[in-house]
């Protein structure tokens, strides 16, 4: 999607600071993080949202799942941390891009508002 910021990123058109690529997948720390540790885990295939993703594309999802620990054991986070998907405004999600939260590096809350 060419008006898309993550495309733009996954592109390369756009700088980052990569934790991890591959052929499907981007991982850049977050420009507004909400903890110590906060990575975006984008797919380079544009989808809207976790509603975009059916049988045919649900591997992209266990792809990023599969890299998560590897990353987060490189950022030190052998405590734990937390993964968040925002899917839609009233989600919270503020870039129309799927893309996966990877919070830590401190104790997190765990109350929901």
């Amino acid at each position: 999607m060419s008006d898309c910021i993550f495309c733009k990123i996954a592109a390369g058109e756009i700088p980052s600071n990569k934790v991890y690529e591959d052929d499907k997948i981007i991982a850049i720390h977050d420009l507004n993080p909400m903890a110590p540790v906060h990575v975006l885990f984008i797919p380079k295939e544009h989808y809207c949202c976790a509603n975009a993703i059916n049988e045919e594309n649900c591997d992209i999802v266990g792809h990023i799942f599969s890299k998560i620990p590897k990353v987060a054991k490189e950022l030190g986070l052998e405590n734990g941390y937390r993964i968040v998907n925002n899917c839609g405004e009233d989600g919270g999600q503020t870039v129309m891009h799927i893309h996966f939260h990877l919070l830590g590096g401190k104790k997190l809350k765990v109350d929901m508002a």
